[in-house]
């Protein structure tokens, strides 16, 4: 029999963390098995769905590569795969445990079935309804409803005997049938619940291995119940563990934002996160800006094949040593038997070890591709483009044909593109000289100020005071090095290093004279890349003028004293 195993999302919210970790489970063993992993949308309760979190749970996993062979968007021959469109199989397969006898019509209201809880409380035992409102009969089903009581149907679950089931990861697992109870399986409004839903659609999916988190282990009972009740043929299961707060053994929620916050290494991750995010205007709401949901990382620039190489190691390894692990890697030595029981902590410190990791494989030019939407966004959010150069035809069109701005705004763009057309290797030059200080895409924002015009070029006020106003050579020794910048034929930074080698040899200073006052001079700023990388990829003419500008300020400054 061909494996088959599902992953089902509601789109009740942003895609978890733990959903993540399950979808890329299901999805390795069915392919390491020659088989097909199907995506299906839960989405029975309509009072809890939600329209626009579905679009962002398909494009969370199919940035993650987790691809479905059928499903929403793909097709498939088990169309349609959305539950809320095979209302008709689900009838037909309660009209069935009806008519056998293991389902009832329930006329019972809401207090009545909590007064028979509270009495089962007060007397320390376990609760199981009476059944006094069931109606089995035409007779009895008019006798309530004649009395206005709605029915909900219910099923009728063994009251005696055991259940055992051989969980692939937590191995023989047993149920007492006595402390089952008679679960409703469609609403007073015609509405059916999950568990049916999900039973119906395994067994017409051809599904043969479920494998899910352990916090559905306590559905199986019912669900093997209806799957036997129907003739279907029983799947395997494997529950795994869920994935944990960090440092505890408590379930991960995306609800608990502040508590997490207090651990050092996920305030973190997310203040990173959400230094990007303010200067690519995206909002920081708890709901969807949260490291406990996927889109987190894809809109501040992780890598998709770091975040699954370290969610493959929440609860499942290959050895005691092993670590690193392309997503060929995973489909290639996944398997079920090394999915531990307990559960997995999560760990923001490792994850993001394991994108550096993975940002350490990439070639140069790759990154620089990958970083230009994030250039692209901080455009978008600048009111007045000319404040950046532009440097790539294809960029400037990528902006065009994605409608990033209005005609007036492209106009400025193009505008302030011709001036610089000619420095294509810019955002090259940047990313290899920044190096690991990109540890995600959208760290290309710390260098943004690469890209503004020279006018515009902002001064850390203390540091020109500090490196250039006070020490009274500054001024002087800036111009002096300025003159030999201007006749340096080769501005590679190995050239410009030694060019500033004979400099403060000839000048018989300090280099440090000089070189924290350039600093300040071309970049407006104390700290920044390596001194002479960053004279590199300015380039001659941008050098001079912004040397040129600092000293015009301090005349100015000097005039108005």
């Amino acid at each position: 029999m061909k494996v088959r195993t599902r992953f089902a999302p509601s789109p009740t919210g942003y895609l978890h963390i733990g959903g993540v970790r399950t979808a890329l489970f299901c999805r390795l063993f069915a392919k390491q098995q020659g088989g097909d992993f199907i995506l299906r949308i839960d989405d029975t309760d309509q009072q809890r769905n939600v329209g626009e979190a579905l679009e962002p749970i398909l494009d969370g996993l199919r940035w993650l590569g987790i691809d479905w062979d059928e499903g929403p968007d793909v097709g498939g021959p088990h169309a349609p795969y959305y539950q809320s469109q095979r209302t008709e199989k689900y009838q037909a397969a309660l009209e069935q445990l009806l008519a056998k006898g293991f389902a009832y019509y329930d006329y019972a209201r809401p207090e009545e079935i909590q007064t028979e809880r509270d009495a089962a409380v007060a007397e320390k035992r376990t609760f199981v309804y009476s059944r006094k409102f069931m109606a089995e009969t035409p007779e009895e089903k008019a006798e309530f409803e004649n009395a206005g009581r709605a029915a909900v149907v219910r099923l009728k679950m063994p009251r005696e005997g055991k259940l055992i089931i051989d969980d692939l990861v937590r191995g023989k697992v047993e149920f007492d049938w006595a402390h089952e109870q008679d679960h409703v399986i469609q609403r007073a409004d015609g509405s059916f619940i999950y568990h049916l839903a999900n039973v119906v659609d395994d067994a017409d999916f051809e599904i043969s291995h479920v494998i899910r988190a352990e916090e559905h282990l306590s559905n199986t009972p019912r669900q093997i119940f209806m799957i036997q009740a129907l003739g279907y043929d029983l799947p395997q299961y494997a529950h795994l563990p869920f994935v944990a707060e960090p440092g505890s053994k408590t379930k991960l929620s995306k609800r608990k934002l502040e508590k997490y916050l207090k651990n050092k290494d996920f305030a973190d991750l997310m203040e990173h996160g959400t230094r990007i995010a303010k200067k690519i205007g995206l909002e920081t709401t708890a709901d969807g800006f949260n490291p406990v949901i996927v889109d987190f990382y894809k809109q501040v620039g992780y890598l998709p094949e770091a975040i699954v190489n370290y969610l493959a190691l929440l609860g499942w390894s290959l050895d005691d040593k092993t670590e690193f692990f392309t997503p060929e890697d995973l489909t290639r030595l996944f398997s079920i038997d090394r999915v531990i029981k307990g559960a997995a902590s999560f760990d923001a410190k490792k994850l993001f070890a394991f994108q550096e990791m993975h940002m350490a494989m990439k070639a140069v030019d790759e990154k620089v591709q990958l970083v230009q939407p994030f250039l692209c966004q901080h455009l978008d959010g600048i009111d007045d483009i000319e404040d950046l150069l532009v440097c790539e035809e294809d960029w400037h069109e990528y902006i065009l044909q994605e409608h990033i701005f209005s005609p007036e705004k492209a106009r400025a763009y193009k505008k302030a593109y011709k001036c610089w057309a000619s420095d294509k290797d810019l955002r090259r030059k940047v990313v290899e000289y920044a190096g690991d200080r990109i540890k995600v895409f959208g760290d290309i924002l710390d260098f943004v100020d690469f890209f503004k015009l020279d006018k515009d070029v902002s001064y850390d006020e203390a540091a020109v005071a500090k490196r250039i106003t006070e020490p009274p050579e500054a001024i002087p020794l800036l111009r002096a090095f300025r003159e030999e910048l201007a006749k340096q034929e080769d501005f590679r930074h190995q050239a410009l290093e030694q060019l500033m080698q004979r400099f403060i040899k000839t000048q018989q200073i300090k280099v440090n004279q000089i070189i924290h006052a350039l600093r300040v001079a071309v970049t407006g700023k104390s700290v920044g890349l390596g001194m002479f990388e960053t004279l590199e990829i300015l380039g001659k003419e941008r050098v001079l003028a912004r040397i040129d500008k600092t000293e015009d300020r301090q005349n100015n400054r000097t005039n108005e004293k």
